[in-house]
This record gives C-alpha cells, sequence and structure tokens, in this order.
C-alpha cells in the first residue's frame, strides 16, 4: 500500500468505475463484508474482480509476515530479559494482597508468552516451507522432495483423495464379490471410542495432512464461464505468481476413455470410485490373475501417486484452464480431476462451479473448506434459484422401483453374508422407497408401467408427506449417516453392473438353481423397465429430454433415492413436497422443493471470511437482501453494496417504452389481450418500422416459446412475415441447445454480407425467447444487436403450483414491501430479471451502442422502471404514442451513421 491506499495491478489504464469497482471490492474484503457488485457487462467485471482481490491477498499476506515478524522479535526480546524466575522469598513479601503469590503469577505469564513466541515460530516456520515448496514446483526442482515422500506416496494418495476404506471380510471363491459386501457398519457412538486414534495418526507427519492457505474461491454457473475468467487471470498481472486450480466434474476432468464412454455424471462417478476402490486392494495383482472375467473390474491407470502429485505440482506452476489441465493429465499420464482435487489447500485461488461450493456434502467430498476463507460468486443474478435447485429433489415412479428390486436382490443374494446391523439398515430403505411409491398410488414388485395412477398434483408439508408415505417412523438423520458411510448406493451400482444385462447367468460358479432363477427375474424385469420407457412414444421435439431421461433412468436409481430422502430431512417449515401422478406409476413422481435457500447458505456467509455477490445486473436488490441475506441472519451492517454504470457514454444508448403502436392500438400484452389479431399485427407493424431504420442486427424477444410460435403463424398467414422478410433476412432461436451455435453463425454471416454489399437486405432479425437459450451468456455486439425488442412482459407461470407454494410461503416469513406482498414482489422480480439478462445482450465494450425498446405499457409504472439497471433506468423515455419514439431512434441511427462517414 501506498500512503494507506491499496494499489491495484492492471494490464492497461483502468477506467475510472474499475478503479472504483476494485477500491470498493478491497474495502469488503478487508472488514470481512457480504459485498452485492453491479457492473455491467462490456465494464471489465472479471479483470476488476481478479485484481482488486487479488491485490488484497497480496497485501493480507504481507501483513500477515510483518506482523508475525515483530511478535517474534517482541517475544525474543521480552524473554531474553527474565532468564531466571524471581526466588518465592523476595516475592512472598509484595505479595500480601494478590491472591496468589506474585512469583506464580510471573511464572503463568512468562510460560505463556513463551507458549506464544513457540506458536508464531510454528506458523512462521510453516508458512515459510509452503512458500519454500512452491517456488520449489514453480522452478521444476521436485526429485528431492518426490523422494523424501516416496515411501508415503501411495498412503498419501489414499487419504488425500478422500477414498473409503474397507474392513475385513470373509474369504470367498470370487474376489469381485468381496467388492460388492457392504463392510460391517458402525454407528456414530460404536466409532466414538476410535475417533482419536485417527486425530493422532493425523499428527504423525505434518505433510500427509496439507494446512490450507487463505484463499480466494471463485466460482460461476458454467464450465466455459470458469474458463473465461482463467484466461482473464492468466492476461492480468498476477499471472506469474498465483497458484490457480481450476475444479469440474468427473464428466468435464476424466480423461479415461473407457469410463467417459458412459455417457451420464452418474454412470462415470459410479465407475470412478469402483475404480479406485480396486486400486487398494491389497491382493489386487494375485487377485487378478484368479479372474473369469477381468475386464469388468479393471483400474485405473490415471491414478499412480507419483503420477498425480508430478501432476498436482505442474497445476500450482502455472496457470491452466481446463482443455490445458486435460491435455497435461494425457501428457503425465495422470489424472485431472483427482490432480486438482490435491492441489486444492495449497493454492490460493480455487475457480470452481456453483453447486461444488454451494453443497455441503460435495464441498465435505471435495475437500473444500470455507473457513475463514473468501469466496466470490459470479453471475449471481440467479443465486436464489440457483440454491433452490441445487437443494431439490426428484423422483420419477419408474426410479423408485428399480432402486426397489436392486436393493431387494441385492439383499436376496449376500443375506447370508451381510451383519445383522446392515439388514436392518437396508430393511429401512425397502420400507422408504415402498412407502414413496405408495404415495404415488402405485405398488413394488410390479411393472411401473402397467399401473394406473389417478392424475393430479399434490403439495405438501414434509411432515405430512412423511404421515402419507408412512415413513414417519423412520429416523432419516441415522439413514443418511448409514447411506454415507456404508456406500449402500455405490455397491449397489456394482452389483448391478457385474450382474444386469450382461446376458451371462451371474451364478454359472454356485449350484443353487433358486438363485439362478431369482437374478434371471431380475434381469428380465429390468429389461421390461428399459423397454416399456423406450417403446412410449416420443415426438421429434423432446428426444432430447427422453434422451436425459434415460440416462437418468440408466444411472443408478438408488443414488436419487438417496437425494430424496436427504431432502426429507429440511425443517418441515423450509420446503415442500409435489406429489406428481401422471396416469402410470412410471411416469409419476415426487419432488422436494426447497422454499428457503437461505438456510443452506447460511453456513456460507458464517464460515467465509467475506463473501462477493457479484453479476452484470443484481436489481432489485433489495428483495434479493431480504429473501436471501436478512433470512440468512446476515446483518444490514455486515451487507456492503457497489453498482457501477456502464463504460459507454450515455448517447450510445436509446431505451424506449412503447405504450402504443403505429395504428394507435395500446400495447398491453396480458394473458388475456397478447393472441388477439390486432395486438399481433400491431406488433409486427413495430417490428417493420424498427426495421426500416435499424441497420444491422435486430434480435426480438417474445416472452415464450409457446408466443413465438403463435405470433410467427398468424404473421405467416397475414403475410406480416413475408414484408418483413423483404427488409431483413429472418432467422429463429431453435429449441435444441446444440444447433444454437450454427443459428448464430448463420446470422452473423449474414449481417456480414448485408453490410458489404450494401443491397436490397439491411441485416437479419432474429426471434429469441426470454429465458431461452440465447437470453443469456450470448453476445449480440456491435452489427450483430443494433436493436433489441421485448415483445410484452414474461411473467412466470403463475398456476404453477410449485410458484403458488413460493409465493404463499414467502408472504408468511417475509415482509410486505412498497405496498406489496413478497410473494408479488417475487413474480414482479422474476420477469424483471429475465427482462435484464436479455437487453444486456447488445452493449459489451465501450465503443458499442444500441437500441432497447420494450413493448408493452406496463414497462411505464415507476415501480417497474426502478428495477431495470441503473445504466438503462437513466436513459430511459417512456411513449404513449408510437411517432415520438420512432422519430427519436431515427435520429439515433442517423447521428451515428453521420459520426461513422466523419471518422
Amino acid at each position: 500500500m501506498e500512503n494507506g491506499s491499496p494499489r491495484f495491478p492492471f494490464p492497461y489504464q483502468p477506467y475510472t468505475i474499475q478503479e472504483q469497482f476494485m477500491q470498493s471490492l478491497y474495502c469488503a474484503l478487508e472488514q470481512g463484508k457480504v459485498g452485492i457488485f453491479e457492473s455491467p457487462t462490456g465494464t471489465g467485471k472479471s479483470l476488476s474482480l481478479i485484481c482488486g482481490a487479488l491485490s488484497w491477498l497480496r497485501d493480507y499476506e504481507e501483513k500477515r509476515r510483518q506482523e508475525t515478524a515483530a511478535l517474534l522479535q517482541g517475544g525474543e526480546a521480552v524473554l531474553s530479559t527474565s532468564t531466571s524466575l524471581p526466588s518465592p522469598a523476595t516475592q512472598s513479601s509484595t505479595s500480601c494482597s494478590s491472591a496468589e503469590p506474585d512469583w506464580i503469577t510471573d511464572f503463568v505469564q512468562k510460560k505463556a508468552e513463551r507458549d506464544l513466541v513457540s506458536k508464531l515460530k510454528d506458523d512462521e516456520l510453516k508458512r515459510k516451507k509452503r512458500e519454500e515448496r512452491l517456488e520449489m514446483i514453480r522452478n521444476n526442482v521436485q526429485l528431492k522432495y518426490a523422494m523424501k515422500r516416496k515411501s508415503t506416496e501411495d498412503d498419501e494418495a489414499f487419504k488425500l483423495l478422500q477414498l473409503s476404506k474397507e474392513g475385513p471380510v470373509e474369504a470367498s471363491g470370487d474376489p469381485e464379490e468381496e467388492e460388492l459386501i457392504i463392510a460391517e457398519y458402525e454407528s456414530d457412538d460404536e466409532s466414538k471410542t476410535k475417533s482419536k486414534f485417527s486425530g493422532a495418526e493425523d499428527d504423525e507427519d505434518d505433510d500427509l495432512v496439507e494446512e490450507h492457505v487463505t484463499k480466494i474461491y471463485y466460482c460461476s454457473r458454467t464450465h466455459s464461464q470458469l474458463a473465461q475468467f482463467v484466461h482473464e487471470v492468466q492476461k492480468s498481472p498476477f499471472s506469474k505468481d498465483i497458484s490457480l486450480v481450476t475444479l469440474g466434474s468427473r464428466q468435464n476432468l476424466c480423461i479415461n476413455e473407457e469410463v467417459l464412454r458412459l455417457g451420464s455424471a452418474q454412470r462415470i462417478n459410479d465407475r470412478c470410485m469402483e475404480l479406485q476402490k480396486n486400486k487398494h486392494e491389497k491382493q489386487h495383482q494375485e487377485e487378478s490373475v484368479k479372474r473369469k472375467r477381468g475386464p469388468a473390474k479393471s483400474v485405473c491407470p490415471y491414478v499412480g501417486a507419483t503420477a498425480l502429485q508430478q501432476l498436482r505440482d505442474e497445476v500450482l506452476g502455472t496457470v491452466h484452464d481446463i482443455e490445458h489441465l486435460l491435455s497435461l493429465g494425457r501428457e503425465m499420464h495422470a489424472c485431472p480431476y483427482y490432480g486438482t482435487r490435491l492441489a486444492i489447500p495449497p493454492a490460493q485461488l480455487v475457480v470452481l462451479p456453483y453447486q461444488m461450493v454451494l453443497h455441503e456434502a460435495t464441498r465435505r467430498a471435495s475437500g473444500i473448506q470455507l473457513k475463514g476463507q473468501v469466496l466470490i460468486i459470479d453471475e449471481a443474478h440467479n443465486l436464489s434459484d440457483t440454491l433452490s435447485c441445487i437443494h431439490s429433489s426428484e423422483l420419477t415412479g419408474a426410479q423408485l422401483c428399480r432402486a426397489h428390486s436392486q436393493l431387494t436382490q441385492y439383499s436376496d443374494r449376500y443375506r447370508s453374508r451381510l451383519k445383522a446391523k446392515n439388514l436392518m439398515y437396508i430393511k429401512q430403505i425397502l420400507f422408504a422407497v415402498e412407502g414413496l411409491v405408495r404415495a404415488l398410488g402405485g405398488k413394488v414388485g410390479q411393472n411401473p408401467q402397467s399401473q394406473t395412477t389417478q392424475p393430479g398434483t399434490e403439495l405438501l408439508t414434509i411432515n405430512n408427506f412423511l404421515f402419507k408415505a408412512q415413513i414417519d417412523n423412520i429416523n432419516l438423520f441415522k439413514l443418511q449417516r448409514y447411506f454415507e458411510k456404508s456406500m449402500v448406493s455405490r455397491k449397489l451400482c456394482g452389483f448391478m453392473e457385474k450382474y444386469a444385462g450382461t446376458g451371462v447367468n451371474p451364478h454359472t460358479h454356485t449350484s443353487s438353481n433358486k438363485e439362478n432363477r431369482r437374478t434371471e427375474g431380475l434381469n428380465r424385469y429390468l429389461q421390461t423397465l428399459q423397454s416399456s420407457q423406450s417403446a412410449a412414444p416420443v415426438s421429434s421435439a423432446d428426444q432430447q429430454g427422453s434422451a436425459e431421461a434415460e440416462k437418468v433412468l440408466s444411472a443408478s436409481p438408488m443414488m436419487q433415492v438417496e437425494g430424496f430422502l436427504m431432502a426429507l430431512t429440511n425443517s418441515n417449515t423450509d420446503g415442500r413436497v409435489v406429489v406428481h401422478r401422471q396416469g402410470t406409476l412410471s411416469e409419476s413422481s415426487v419432488k422436494f422443493l426447497l422454499l428457503n435457500p437461505a438456510v443452506h447458505f447460511a453456513q456460507v456467509l458464517k464460515e467465509c471470511r467475506a463473501v462477493i455477490i457479484a453479476g452484470g445486473t443484481m436489481q432489485p436488490v433489495s428483495d434479493f437482501k431480504q429473501e436471501l441475506l436478512f433470512s440468512a441472519g446476515v446483518g444490514e451492517e455486515r451487507i456492503a453494496e457497489f453498482s457501477c454504470g456502464h463504460v459507454i457514454p450515455p448517447e450510445n444508448i436509446l431505451p424506449i417504452i412503447l405504450c402504443s403502436g403505429p395504428s394507435g392500438q395500446e400495447l398491453d400484452f396480458t394473458f388475456q389481450n397478447r393472441d388477439t389479431p390486432r395486438m399481433m399485427d400491431e406488433t409486427g407493424r413495430i417490428l417493420s418500422n424498427i426495421c426500416n431504420v435499424v441497420p444491422g442486427g435486430v434480435v426480438c424477444f417474445f416472452p415464450s416459446y409457446e408466443y413465438s410460435r403463435r405470433i410467427v403463424s398468424h404473421w405467416e398467414a397475414s403475410g406480416a412475415l413475408a414484408r418483413l422478410a423483404n427488409k431483413k433476412k429472418i432467422f429463429q432461436e431453435p429449441k435444441k441447445a446444440n444447433q444454437v451455435e450454427q443459428v448464430l453463425s448463420e446470422f452473423s454471416r449474414c449481417i456480414q454480407r448485408c453490410a458489404a454489399d450494401g443491397g436490397g437486405l439491411s441485416g437479419a432479425l432474429l426471434f429469441s425467447v426470454v429465458g431461452g437459450k440465447m437470453s443469456e451468456g450470448i453476445n449480440f455486439s456491435d452489427d450483430l444487436g443494433r436493436c433489441v425488442v421485448m415483445v410484452g412482459m414474461p411473467y412466470p407461470n403463475i398456476k404453477s403450483p410449485e410458484l403458488q407454494e413460493k409465493m404463499s410461503y414467502l408472504d408468511k416469513h417475509l415482509p410486505h414491501s412498497g405496498g406489496r406482498s413478497a410473494g408479488q414482489a417475487l413474480i414482479e422480480n422474476l420477469c424483471m430479471k429475465a427482462v435484464n439478462q436479455s437487453i444486456g445482450r447488445a452493449i459489451r465494450h465501450r465503443g458499442d451502442y444500441a437500441s432497447i425498446v420494450l413493448c408493452d405499457r406496463r414497462y411505464s409504472r415507476p415501480a417497474t422502471i426502478s428495477k431495470l439497471p441503473n445504466w438503462i433506468k437513466a436513459r430511459t423515455s417512456a411513449h404513449t404514442t408510437f411517432g415520438p419514439a420512432f422519430a427519436a431512434l431515427r435520429k439515433f441511427f442517423m447521428d451515428k451513421k453521420q459520426k461513422q462517414l466523419q471518422a
């Protein structure tokens, strides 16, 4: 720092708003605040976050070094002045008024001072060791370190990868069978006497339990956003000095082709865990010779301890994104998934997806420790919804029947070899699954596709659902611990992988015809389930969804059951269960809906030193604070807010609210009015006029796919679509995600050709949907988006049972504000959040310019205007008639054209 003010290294001269952003961020981290930071896309938000946060981390570490050095120096000086203790005789004469002799008090004080100095020395020594090791890594001098730890490398990998240890089991003819047997289960009470020994073991070697350095966790929604952030770090002045690791799922980081071919995330996870367990079988080499079906239980070749350590060192030495990690992993023959997890403790910046940090069980499994650390949540405008989705859970009748059948077969086969406590808990799980099926109106043991249910939707509190399913007498907390410790879901997955659908009789090595018939029955039943699912008629539009459903069905359903039962341990007031019957048991479902996301966010806020919640637009902030922060117990004094304008000049944006169209028709796209021919015709006339004066690309957002289809069909019949096509080439947003890139590419090429030709067409018109593939994360910069048109207000479906329950919950638990209930505020906020995300697509950098046209008189209400981003709100004008609005639009683009000609 210079003169008490932090300095921020930056790759170029920062804008004023970037300097303000970094200064505010630095203060929020220093003071341990919960910061809400709003910075429009195109203002360099990522770079400001990087340089502001890492400047704080640099100064924080330097300050700690200085304080430790000063305390050490001061402590040693104090101790050196008194090398001997005063004699009791001397002290006793002056201690008349003291409860204890002064020589005892002095001794205690000196001992405390010596202990403090000793602790400071230990801390300083650990810090120096960490820095030396990191320096050694960066200089690629790893040989000595590797040799030092060679004797313990297998134990270290085993421990840090958090792989479960299995107790001894009785010998058997087939070693693969032993892997499927659940080890003897100990409850928490039974294992208390053993826990103290694990602590002693941890202290044996300080290197094995690596201390977490002060770090910053940065999370965002998608892997592409994380990769973009890492590229910004690489461009920053901190790229050479920071130790960064990017975390991801096995699906994104696995390099084992055999595992990747399994497709679904759940199957990849299950197979990976099985491979890790096989690696730690003591007699693996001898057993592999005895195997009759060796390939079924192979070992992953990418998890050797030495290779993982070398990959970890390489990761910490240079900033890598996920693509580089995959290349490195293949080159070094080391797993990027486990290598990056080993790199978490010494890393200063950890980049990871939302769910890995916001879900407690995932945090624990990944080795993420938030205590005293900094968390930055980017793209956080939908944080509340994200938390609700992460902690919600859904099960179909088909999955429930499948899970029950699998566990029944497992229990029958290994009954004689499972301990009594395991059998007791398995019986409880089966009983719970039967109850869930019963709540859907069905029975286990029969094909769910052939069982009919009375169609309807029912919303229940958690307690009422437990009573309805008749499982209220089961202790779900104990059951949850059993799932976690016994790994029964994974054992079951291994059992199914070994026996189901192989076409091989699984009991050829035994003489029990009864067992043969039982397992053959299992295979037939599972095949019936799969064939009945795939036999259902599927429309072309739903093929993608069906493929996903098939992946979920083929994955271990007990994992989903485990997640659902865990969700039921939430407080009765914080969630609801939706029982949805759809004609057949197979298609019916039970869904846990989290109503209070703050309950899961509270732990994050409590543990972290500071939490920064950042986004392009965080409006409306007041409701965000109420629902997510105040409800989590955060006081107003801990919250810091920062909102900046855009880097573009004010004259580069023209936001217009249209209250009526060219023919004078009032624009009111309420559900009752929007389908009328006159409203659809007026919308066509508005677009036609806009296309006459706007060059390049026009992006028009409709409130839903269904409304987009209806209005385009109407224009096709009336000839309006053909008239629009004469002015600009028309493109429509595809429903399938894998076609988005192609449509965008053609849209872009068309605009470029039109600009170059200067012929009849003046660009392109793209029909999009709010909340669709192109309303978030897509850049319509420069000529791609000179005008964004919003048709109507995209209110969510208020008839949705889930939304109604959420509104009811908020009305009961949150105060009214501005004369409206918290439930009404939720509806308005969801709508305006979606609008803000869509209209922010056009302005992407300082030199960009665009117009925004909001077509609906309801946008002109002061309460609605107030929810627009500040940088848009300040320039917004509402027009009751179309003429002045169109004149302003024409003048805006004529001025821009004139400036370009002069330039």
